[in-house]
């Protein structure tokens, strides 16, 4: 499976947004890419007002992105932001899945749309000096996809922390990992991102597909002072811990064919999964 990281840098504009992500998407399909990644809060950066864009799942900003998948025959995965399901001044950070719509028009959430899976962040980034669960509610709930008869499993950002999930994932059968992400900047930030990938492909012998919001200086993109925008540097990681793709600092788009059987024979080779006698 050919997949691509979109390394992008978001502003306050939903609709400018949207129109990135239409052209990186293009981009990747034409390039043979059956999945594109997106960083989380692709629909709108950190350090502006998340309830005013917030939307379900069947409002205009992830309808469009589930015609798009279906328009171009590609899975398009994303950071968006929905409703929060208790309070009213609070949003969930969601990672949208739209895949293209299967031979059965059921399987599609409506005319020339594409299917639509969503996952709401369990851990929120409260951290060095962020408080993220001021403005977003915690998710529950892991959930997985399936793409072109791969499992995928989903996290985002911080969530990276926490192998437990990682594992969890490659349990249920997952052999790919999304981790779309605003990684806050900061000293030896850049260092732990990579280090933190590498071990979660290597917790769960998966594919790690890390794709970050682009520096903003990098960008030439104006951004809150203090709020976790972005730093680059996606990757994405084989099951053995090697980065096989990677970004630099700026907006780019990385391609990358993951090599079939890997997640097996990583899994034969380490069978941390069978060995493991804690959980």
């Amino acid at each position: 499976m050919r997949v691509a990281l979109a390394q992008i840098c978001s502003g306050p504009e939903v609709a400018a947004n949207l129109a990135l992500v239409r052209k990186r998407a293009a981009e990747a399909a034409d390039k043979g890419a059956r999945l594109v990644l997106f960083p989380e809060a692709t629909m709108r950066a950190f350090g502006h007002n998340l309830t005013s864009v917030a939307e379900p799942l069947d409002g205009p900003f992830a309808t469009a992105i589930a015609e798009l998948a279906a328009e171009l025959d590609i899975t398009i995965a994303l950071g968006m932001f929905t409703p929060s399901r208790a309070s009213g001044d609070r949003v969930r950070n969601t990672l949208l899945v739209a895949t293209p719509p299967g031979p059965n028009a059921t399987d599609a959430s409506g005319p020339g749309q594409g299917r639509l899976r969503a996952y709401d962040k369990i851990h929120l980034y409260d951290a060095f000096g962020f408080a993220e669960s001021d403005t977003v509610e915690a998710g529950d709930d892991e959930v997985r996809v399936e793409v072109d008869g791969v499992l995928v499993g989903l996290t985002i950002c911080y969530d990276i922390r926490f192998p437990q999930l990682f594992i969890n994932h490659a349990r249920a059968g997952a052999r790919l990992i999304l981790v779309p992400a605003s990684w806050g900047a900061g000293p030896g930030k850049r260092e732990q991102w990579e280090l933190l990938a590498r071990a979660r492909a290597l917790d769960s012998t998966s594919w790690i597909l890390a794709c970050g919001q682009a520096d903003p200086q990098a960008s030439g993109v104006d951004a809150k002072p203090g709020a976790p925008t972005g730093i680059g540097y996606s990757m994405v990681v084989s099951p053995t811990g090697t980065v096989v793709a990677a970004a630099g600092a700026g907006p780019e788009l990385v391609l990358a064919d993951l090599v079939p059987g890997a997640t097996d024979r990583a899994r034969a080779a380490i069978p941390v999964l069978d060995n493991a006698r804690l959980s």
